[in-house]
This record gives C-alpha cells, structure tokens and sequence, in this order.
C-alpha cells in the first residue's frame, strides 16, 4: 500500500515488479554519482571554497573573488583551461547562442554532425526566423551531417569536413527526437575524425541534459568547448538561473566578450549575492543527477511492463536523463502529463494543456511543477502534439517523489481508461 495517494493494485504491483527490475541499474548509477561527487568535492577543496567566495557585489563587479574562483572550480571539474559561470545566461538556448556568437565570425561554415538540432536553436542559426539576428544574418554558413539509422554517420562527416569547416556542432542530447543520445566516447571518436582531416575545426558540444551522467565530459575526450544550462543538470536543482560555457581558454574568453563586450569579458558582471547558489549548486549537481537517472529508469521499467515503448530500455546504458515514453494519441499524452503535474510539490492543482510554446513548431503540453519555473533537471514531462506522440520525461530532485508523480501519471490514464 502506498501511503497518502491513492493507487490501485494494479498499479502497485507494476511500481513493485519495476523496482526490482531497476536494481543492477541503480546500483551502477550510484558508482557513478560517487565518483563524480568526488570529483566536485576535490575541486572545492583545492581551491580553499570559503563564506568569503558567496559575498555579493554590484555595479560593474571588479574583483569578484566568488565569481572569479567559481569559474576556476568549474574548469578543474570539467578537466579543461577555462569556464564561463553567470547567473545572467538565461536559459540553455542563451548560452549556447553566446558560445556560437562568440567564437564564429562572418565567412566562418558551422557543420552540425548530429542531424537537425533542437527546436529552440534554429532561430540561433538561421533555420528558421527572419530578421531577428541570427547566425545566417551575420553571413556564417550552416550545414548538416543527417544521423544514419539514428546513429552518427561518421563517412558523411568526413565527406563534409573540409577547409571551409570552422566548427563542428554536436548536440549529445536527443531533443525531441527518438535516436539514442551520445555517449562521451561516441563524441570523443568525432573530434578525433575531424581533426585528423582538420587540426584546426572546433568542435562545441551542446552538453544540456549530459552533465555528471557520465564519469567523463566532452571536454575531456577532445571537445573544444561545452556549453549548458544550470537549471538542467549542472545547477543540482539549487541555481535558479544562469548557464555556463568550459573549454579552451581562448575560445572562452570570446564568450566572454560577447557576454559583456569586447575589452571587459571575464572582468566585470555583479554577482548580486547569487554565488552562494552557484557553487552549491555544483556542488549537489553529481547527487541531484543520479536521483534524475534513477527516475528515468524506473519510468522506463514501469511503463514498458504496461506495454508501452520506452526509450532508452530500463536496463540500457544511458548518455543523458531524458527518458522516452510512446503514448501513442493525443489523449493519453495529455493525461500522463496531467498525471505528472498532480504529483508535483508545486502547483499540483494545475491541468496542464496545448498551447502554442514559443519555440516551437507545433502545440506543446508540459508538466513542470517546479520551485524553479522551467528547470527541466526537476521532474517534468513535455510533448509535441504530433505523431508519433511521444513524451519526453527529465529530472526529479528526489527518486521518491520523482516515483510517485509517475504512479499518479498511470493512475490518470487509468481512470480516464487509456492506461493499456
């Protein structure tokens, strides 16, 4: 019996029989979240973290000791020269949208090998929009390398790769596509393919949704530059805003540059009294990670024994914290998502519908009952409206709440007779 909610024994007996499917999975995930949060916790105390690095300051800046020591703890982290943590990204799509601008000039071609990127990014590169200063307007090339049976097709990278290459983008995570995320290793065999044809190319890997998920970053497998967001994975469910940028330190100091302006870069930005939440943050990203990939493995589990497609399987590896669910109509899209939302410790009361996100090509339902409006690394579940109807799960701040908020998505579909 399940206390507090009302489940039916249906239900009960598919959370139990997933649940000790999820064992050996779980037991991986915690070796991981261990060895990552030891990493973190070694960077924290090489660098002397102290009360004095969480005191705010305001006007231009200068001399932030907090802000200056933070970006350092994120490069030693992430194994590379250099980082750029700010509260004043705001949101993934920004920071990414920085690093691009930042290192990419007029005449320069940027190779995206992973397919079609994320919806939110083409108006960034010029796919969409009109007049709205994107990539295309500042007269940068964009191409694609498309996947191959969902997989990186690395003859038709090498094809594409040539002098006119300046970057090469790859989005590790799957947006709202069906094909596998990618694992470090796969990323790490893309830069060494196009450097072996061009020394020179640089390669920026989209890391949203990536983070602590592996005991290795991008950046530590040949990746020029990394860019996400820090209210996904890397913020640990504590920053309530903000991104970075990590990589070379030449690169990431022109993301600095376009972040402020040219000659100021790293040198100025107020922190207001948000350092404290940044380092700690950080510091529960690893935990708050494996937390996320546990409830994504045990939806897959629970659901798959309902008959439904998951993606990835309970039991495969994974790259990211996204998890896959076919629903298969309309219907029972929105109401698995108002399932969701009903678990939620915040606005539980709230019956998520359609609506036209901006962004978006299509009508999108989302549960996001979050302290934090948006962050996708506390449970939340959005979906197209279009076939093949799919929702795209992420997160959970907690393995336990993260359960019951998908208990009560089947008990919705359940009630309203849609649950197979």
């Amino acid at each position: 019996m399940i206390p507090f909610f009302e489940i039916n024994k249906r239900i009960e007996k598919a959370s139990d029989k997933a649940l000790e499917l999820c064992k050996e999975q779980f037991k991986d995930i915690e070796e991981i979240t261990e060895y990552n949060q030891l990493k973190v916790q070694n960077a924290f105390i090489e660098y002397g973290i102290s009360e004095s690095h969480f005191v705010s300051s305001t006007g231009y800046g200068y001399g932030d000791r907090g802000r200056e020591t933070l970006d350092k703890v994120w490069a030693k982290v992430f194994d590379c020269e250099d980082a750029l943590v700010r509260h004043n990204f705001t949101c993934g799509t920004h920071t990414l949208a920085t690093a691009l601008f930042g290192v990419l000039r007029p005449g320069d071609k940027m190779l995206c090998v992973t397919g079609t990127p994320y919806d939110t990014i083409h108006n960034v590169i010029g796919i969409s929009g009109e007049n709205m200063g994107s990539l295309k307007d500042f007269g940068i090339e964009y191409d694609e390398v498309p996947l191959k049976d969902d997989r990186l097709d690395f003859d038709g990278i090498e094809k594409a790769i040539d002098d006119s290459v300046t970057m090469v983008y790859i989005q590790r995570s799957r947006g709202y596509e069906l094909r596998p995320s990618l694992s470090v290793d796969e990323i790490g065999q893309v830069c060494k393919t196009v450097k072996k044809i061009n020394p020179n190319i640089i390669v920026m890997v989209d890391n949203c949704y990536g983070e602590f998920v592996e005991k290795k970053e991008p950046t530590q497998v040949g990746a020029d530059l990394i860019a996400g967001s820090l209210i996904k994975n890397a913020g640990g469910g504590i920053a309530t805003t903000g991104g970075y940028i990590a990589g070379r330190k030449d690169l990431v100091d022109k993301c600095a540059y376009r972040l402020t302006t040219p000659g100021l870069g790293k040198e100025v930005g107020a922190t207001l009294g948000l350092n404290r939440e940044l380092y700690m943050g950080l510091f529960y990203a690893p935990h708050t990670v494996g937390e996320a990939l546990k409830s994504a493995v045990y939806i897959s589990a629970l659901f798959e024994s309902f008959g439904y497609d998951v993606t990835p399987k309970y039991n495969e590896t994974r790259h990211d914290i996204v998890q896959s669910l076919g629903l298969e109509n309309a219907e029972s899209l929105v109401a698995f998502c108002q399932g969701i939302q009903s678990g939620s410790p915040i606005d539980s009361y709230v019956l998520p519908e359609p609506w036209d996100m901006p962004g978006y090509d299509s009508q999108v339902v989302m549960a996001a009952g979050a302290f934090t409006l948006g962050s996708s690394i506390e449970l939340s579940a959005d979906a197209p409206i279009r076939e093949p109807y799919y929702a795209w799960i992420q997160g959970g701040l907690n393995f336990h709440s993260a359960k019951i908020c998908a208990l009560l998505a089947a008990q919705q579909m359940e009630d309203k007779g849609l649950l197979k």
